[in-house]
C-alpha cells in the first residue's frame, strides 16, 4: 500500500508527465504506465508533432477506438467525458466521429450529442443509425434525471394558480381553509367559522398556461439546445400547458409538432451559423395569443447579428403586454457561459431577468415563473456566497 507521500507523487507524475519524473519518481506499475500513455497521447500531441515525444492518437479510427477503451478502463465517467471533449478540440477528431465503430466506443454525453448535431448534415447513412442511438441514450438519461421533478414542480404551480376563493363544496381544500380561518375559532363551540373558503377550480382539462421556448442554435449553445429540447418534450406532455418550441440562427424552425420525440427535435436542429434574435422574436410574437397567460423563455447567449434596438423593443413589448419573459444565457452544467454583457445589462434595465441556470434548478424556476413569483429574488437566494448562478453555475449578470 502506498504511503500518502508516494500517492501524491504518483498523482503529480500523472498530471505533469515524464518531465516531472526526476522530482516525483518513476511510475510503479503497469496500470499507471498505461494511464500515463493514454494521457500523453492526448496532452503531449503538440510535442509529438514537434518531434519531442512519440504517441498521439494519429489518424486511425481503430487506434482512437482503442484509446477510448483505455480511458474508460482507467478513469471514471466524468473524467472520460472531459478527456473525450479535449480530444475532439485539441486533436481535431471531429471527422473520425463519422466512423460507426468509433461512436460505439465513445462514452455518450451531452457534449458528444452537440458535436453529432453539428455534423448532422454530413453524417453518412452508415453512421446515422449509430449516432441516433447515441443521442437517444443521452436524451433518455436526461429525461430520467429531470422529468419527474419538472412535472411535480410545474403541476404544483398550476394547481396553486387554479386556487379559488369560491369553490364548490366538493372542491374545498379543508386543510388550507381551516388554517386561513384560525382567527375565527369559537371556543364555546369548539369549531372554526370559515369566513374564507380555499379550494381549487375544476380546470384540469383546460390549458392554463402557454409556454414558448425559443432556443438559439448557434454552435456555442449546443448543450443548452439538448437540455431545452428535453424540457420542451416534458412540458408538452402536460395537458395543462400549451408548449411551443422554436429554434433559430439566422433562420427559424418551429419544431412544436415534434415535441413528442425530443430525439427528433434534436435532429431537426442545425447547430452553427449566425444569429438573428430579433427575427426569432418576431415569429414568437405571432404565437402569443394570450399574453397574460404566457411564459416566454429565450435561451441565448445574446450575441445578436440582427437589429439590436428592435430586439430589445420586441422583448419590452412582450413584457408590457403581460407576457412573463425570462432570458437564460445557458441551460447547462458547463459553468459560466460566454455572453453579450451589454445586451444582458440592457434587458435587466427593462426588468427582464437574464441569467444562466443548470438543468437541475430549471424545474423550480419554471414553477416560480408560472406562479408569477419574484424571479430576481430567487436568483439572489439560490446564488452561493461566491457569486455563482442558480444551480451553482456562475454569476448572474443583468440580475443585480
Amino acid at each position: 500500500m502506498r504511503s500518502v507521500d508516494d500517492a501524491q507523487a504518483r498523482r503529480w507524475r500523472l498530471v505533469l508527465g515524464s518531465a516531472a519524473e526526476a522530482e516525483t519518481g518513476a511510475l510503479g506499475d503497469a496500470e499507471d504506465v498505461a494511464m500515463d500513455q493514454a494521457l500523453g497521447s492526448l496532452y503531449n500531441a503538440e510535442e509529438e508533432r514537434a518531434g519531442k515525444r512519440t504517441g498521439g492518437l494519429g489518424g486511425s479510427a481503430p487506434r482512437v477506438a482503442r484509446w477510448l477503451g483505455d480511458i474508460r478502463r482507467y478513469f471514471p465517467a466524468q473524467v472520460v467525458e472531459v478527456l473525450q471533449r479535449d480530444a475532439v478540440d485539441r486533436l481535431e477528431l471531429t471527422q473520425l466521429l463519422l466512423e460507426p465503430e468509433l461512436l460505439e466506443a465513445v462514452q455518450p454525453d451531452v457534449h458528444l450529442v452537440g458535436t453529432l448535431l453539428g455534423l448532422n448534415s454530413v453524417l453518412p447513412e452508415t453512421t446515422r443509425t449509430t449516432a441516433r442511438a447515441v443521442v437517444t441514450k443521452v436524451v433518455r438519461d436526461i429525461e430520467e434525471r429531470i422529468a419527474a421533478h419538472t412535472r411535480a414542480a410545474v403541476s404544483g404551480a398550476l394547481n396553486r394558480a387554479a386556487r379559488t376563493a369560491r369553490p364548490k363544496p366538493r372542491d374545498i381544500d379543508w386543510d388550507k381553509t381551516i388554517r386561513k380561518n384560525l382567527a375565527h375559532y369559537l371556543p364555546e363551540h369548539r369549531t372554526v367559522v370559515p369566513e374564507r373558503l380555499v379550494g381549487y377550480g375544476r380546470t384540469a382539462q383546460a390549458v392554463r398556461r402557454d409556454v414558448v421556448l425559443a432556443i438559439d442554435q448557434s454552435g456555442s449553445m449546443a448543450a443548452s439546445v439538448v437540455y431545452a429540447s428535453v424540457f420542451g418534450a416534458v412540458l408538452a406532455s402536460m395537458r395543462a400547458l400549451r408548449t411551443s418550441l422554436v429554434v433559430f440562427d439566422t433562420e427559424i424552425a418551429d419544431l412544436t409538432d415534434h415535441l413528442d420525440d425530443p430525439v427528433e427535435v434534436l435532429f431537426g436542429t442545425q447547430l452553427g451559423g449566425g444569429t438573428d434574435i430579433n427575427r426569432a422574436l418576431a415569429y414568437c410574437q405571432s404565437l402569443i395569443t394570450r399574453p397574460a397567460d404566457t411564459l416566454f423563455i429565450l435561451i441565448s447567449d445574446l450575441y445578436e447579428g440582427g437589429i439590436r434596438a428592435e430586439m430589445l423593443r420586441r422583448i419590452n413589448a412582450m413584457r408590457e403586454s403581460g407576457v412573463q419573459v425570462l432570458v437564460l444565457l445557458a441551460l447547462s452544467d458547463d459553468g459560466a457561459p460566454a455572453f453579450d454583457h451589454d445586451n444582458a445589462a440592457a434587458l435587466a434595465g427593462l426588468g427582464v431577468p437574464a441569467f444562466a441556470c443548470t438543468p437541475d434548478a430549471f424545474p423550480e424556476l419554471l414553477a416560480l415563473a408560472i406562479d408569477r413569483g419574484d424571479v430576481r429574488a430567487w436568483v439572489e437566494k439560490t446564488r452561493s456566497p461566491g457569486g455563482r448562478r442558480p444551480g451553482d453555475l456562475g454569476g448572474a449578470p443583468g440580475v443585480r
